[in-house]
């Protein structure tokens, strides 16, 4: 079953420059992109044996160039504080 670690997207709506990014925990560590809006978007998906190989990944993947800011999302609140 997957199990979603954490969550960024890059604070921009649209199918263009929308970015998502997702750290899932299976049995492996998987981390899955997608380039634009849920219907017509790029999805690419990586695994990963530890969690530190994943978030590299990550890390890769925000540094990379992008419209917006990239803000993690937490489960019911904004990484601000505001729900």
């Amino acid at each position: 079953m997957d199990e979603l670690a954490r969550r960024w997207w890059n604070g921009t709506w649209g199918r263009l420059a929308r970015r998502d990014v997702w750290l899932i925990r299976q049995t492996r560590w998987k981390v899955v992109a997608r380039a634009g809006d849920s219907e017509t978007g790029k999805v690419l998906r990586w695994e990963f044996d530890s969690p530190e190989e994943a978030l590299e990944m990550v890390d890769r993947l925000l540094r990379a160039p992008s419209p917006g800011t990239w803000r993690e999302q937490t489960a019911g609140r904004q990484q601000d504080g505001t729900a």
